[in-house]
C-alpha cells in the first residue's frame, strides 16, 4: 500500500478533514457524550470535553503518520461537526484496511455516513492502493450492516462471539468489498440474516 494519511475529501454534503482542537467541544456534544452512539462501541460515552480533548490530542499527534487515517465529518453547507470515520486496523500482508465510524444521532437516517463511507472506500482503492475494504458491527445493530451495503460492501459472516463492545462480549457480523467488486461497480451486496433495518446510520469503531 502506498499511505496518503488523512487527507481532506469531500462529498456532495461533507467535507471529510483532520481533526483540530479546536473540535473537541462539538464532537463531545453532538456525539462523544451520547450514550445512544456509543451503544455499541468499545469505548464509553465521555465524562467531559476533558476526555475528549485527550483523544483529539492523540490523534492530532497521529497524522504525523503516513498510515494513521481519521476524518472529521463536517457538512459542507453549515460546517457544523457530525461525527468520524477511521481506518481502525491495517493489514499490510493483505492490503486490507478496517473501517469504524460513528456519528450524533440528529444525522441519523439521512444517508450521510454512506456518503463518507464511498469517499473512503474510494481513497484507500484508488490512492492508497487497497485490496480489501471490511468492517464488522455487533449482531445487535443491524443499522450499521445496512450502512455498510450502501457503502458497497457485501455480508461475509458471522463469528459466534469473537468480539467485545460496550453490550459485553458479542456476536460479529463481517463486511467487505474487494478492489475487483469495486472495480466492476459490484453487484447489490448480500444480505445479513438478522435483514435490513430502517436507519442506516448505526455506529461501529474499534477507536476511542
Amino acid at each position: 500500500m502506498h499511505h496518503k494519511g488523512t487527507i481532506s475529501l469531500q462529498t456532495e454534503r461533507l467535507l471529510l478533514r483532520r481533526f483540530v482542537p479546536e473540535d473537541a467541544g462539538a464532537m463531545y456534544a453532538n456525539w462523544a457524550s451520547d450514550a445512544a452512539v456509543t451503544e455499541f462501541l468499545t469505548w464509553p460515552p465521555h465524562a467531559s470535553v476533558d476526555v475528549t480533548r485527550q483523544v483529539l490530542e492523540s490523534w492530532i499527534a497521529s497524522y504525523e503518520r503516513a498510515d494513521f487515517y481519521t476524518w472529521a465529518l463536517e457538512l459542507r453547507q453549515t460546517g457544523q461537526l457530525i461525527g468520524s470515520i477511521s481506518v481502525t486496523r491495517l493489514r499490510e500482508d493483505i492490503d486490507c484496511a478496517e473501517l469504524g465510524y460513528c456519528m450524533g444521532t440528529k444525522w441519523w437516517g439521512q444517508g450521510l455516513m454512506p456518503e463518507a463511507g464511498r469517499a473512503v472506500v474510494r481513497f484507500l482503492f484508488d490512492e492508497v492502493g487497497c485490496n480489501r475494504v471490511a468492517a464488522v458491527h455487533a449482531v445487535g445493530n443491524p443499522k450499521s450492516g445496512r450502512c455498510m451495503q450502501k457503502i458497497g460492501m457485501r455480508y461475509e459472516g458471522t463469528l459466534r462471539q469473537a468480539g467485545f463492545c460496550n453490550q459485553g462480549v458479542i456476536d460479529e457480523v463481517w463486511y467487505s468489498i474487494l478492489r475487483e467488486e469495486y472495480a466492476a461497480s459490484a453487484a447489490p451486496p448480500i444480505s445479513a440474516p438478522e435483514g435490513p433495518a430502517p436507519s442506516d446510520e448505526g455506529a461501529v469503531s474499534a477507536s476511542r
